[in-house]
């Protein structure tokens, strides 16, 4: 954050940090809507748009068998759980559903949190401290990186998806302390996968423990869409710390972390973005376990977005744009600066797309773009009518 050498009043303060966010196009707005199904919505301006931004990749927030779980569960148990997990707030659903959820990913145990960000701050904090250290992907979501902020540890971020640079890193820890090997497990930014029989490899040589977040991973890839982690043939013991996040492929909301029996009761125990934190609502945590059997399901659903992709990039590659090589819902329009980013979403926008243009910090300076998410609720001719958008902008 900017800082000054001479003390400002409030007022002087946030006008000038607001207008240096300003000047920078890196302002950032809310854009509401009043009613949505699936991938179209209504905006508050009350324009019927198609959603090419979210994270809804098997297209289950709007499913029926959703909204009636948790109709039922709310008639069941009200809409609140009332509390922390360790006073009143851990209910019948949330143990069958973290049951549930641990045989699907082949783990002995899951412990269930309330989001991604806290299950991610929490659970480096948990594990790492002040004399441990930390070897962290460059591209890392967020909730990483402030998770190793936050822990104190020693952090060296690596160059993105480069094995020789965590290599080397990991060498430089010395003997002493803990060491945690950091990777998304598919990237939040760019849709690229990991390579984690390489991260797993060098975590085992240089006694660091490997945690991935799979949270744009789960429901994809793998068989029964088990994540990342799953399609290149891992399990507990290559990858000792997964976590993952319930508001994507789920449809829902919430996150988690799988681990060994011992693992999943030491964070329990101690975590305190679990501990000190109200309990998912009962009735959200039931329309997860209706989630977790459709996602088990989805195999149609998946060999439907997998076509929806190869169609999309052989758009952009018809069109003269650039493909990351992303085979993931997950598809980036590059575009480099914060102007260009946002005029294209605009333009986008006045065609009927919903689909936002992504800016520093979340992204690193000249590589701003357009975060382009398919969906398995996607028809073949919404990504050909957002294609033929994109060439009438481009011209």
């Amino acid at each position: 954050m900017h800082r000054t050498a001479v003390p400002q009043s409030l007022p002087e303060f946030l006008a000038a940090q607001l207008g240096r966010i300003e000047r920078s196009n890196q302002l950032r707005r809310r854009r509401g809507f009043s009613a949505m199904d699936g991938p179209r919505l209504r905006d508050a301006a009350g324009r019927d748009l198609r959603l090419f931004c979210s994270n809804d990749y098997l297209g289950l927030a709007a499913h029926p068998q959703l909204r009636a779980a948790w109709a039922q569960g709310v008639a069941r148990y009200g809409v609140g759980s009332t509390s922390s997990q360790y006073i009143n707030g851990h209910s019948c659903e949330i143990s069958a559903f973290e049951e549930e959820l641990a045989a699907y990913l082949g783990y002995p145990r899951a412990l269930l949190f309330g989001s991604g960000y806290l299950v991610n701050t929490g659970v480096i904090d948990a594990f790492v401290g002040k004399q441990d250290h930390i070897i962290s992907d460059a591209l890392n979501h967020a909730s990483l990186i402030d998770g190793c902020r936050l822990s104190g540890a020693r952090v060296q971020r690596y160059a993105h998806a480069d094995l020789a640079a965590a290599a080397a890193a990991l060498a430089a820890c010395g003997a002493a302390g803990q060491r945690m090997l950091i990777s998304d497990g598919v990237f939040s930014m760019d849709g690229d996968v990991a390579d984690l029989p390489g991260l797993a490899a060098l975590a085992a040589a240089h006694q660091a423990w490997l945690m991935v977040d799979d949270a744009h991973g789960l429901g994809v890839l793998g068989p029964q869409g088990r994540g990342s982690f799953a399609a290149q043939g891992l399990g507990v013991e290559q990858v000792p710390v997964l976590t993952g996040t319930l508001g994507k492929s789920f449809g829902v909301y919430g996150a988690f972390v799988a681990g060994s029996a011992d693992l999943i009761e030491y964070l329990a125990q101690v975590t305190r973005s679990v501990i000190f934190t109200t309990a998912l609502p009962p009735a959200l945590v039931a329309s997860l376990r209706v989630a977790l059997s459709l996602v088990q399901q989805a195999d149609e659903a998946r060999a439907h977005l997998q076509g929806l992709i190869a169609h999309f990039r052989a758009g952009l590659a018809a069109l003269g744009l650039p493909d990351t090589g992303s085979q993931t819902p997950i598809q980036p329009l590059l575009v480099g600066s914060e102007e260009a980013a946002l005029a294209l979403s605009a333009a986008l926008l006045e065609r009927g797309f919903w689909v936002t243009a992504i800016r520093p910090p979340t992204v690193p300076p000249g590589t701003c773009r357009l975060r382009i998410t398919l969906s398995a609720a996607h028809a073949r001719t919404d990504v050909e009518d957002l294609l033929q958008a994109l060439q009438q902008i481009m011209r």
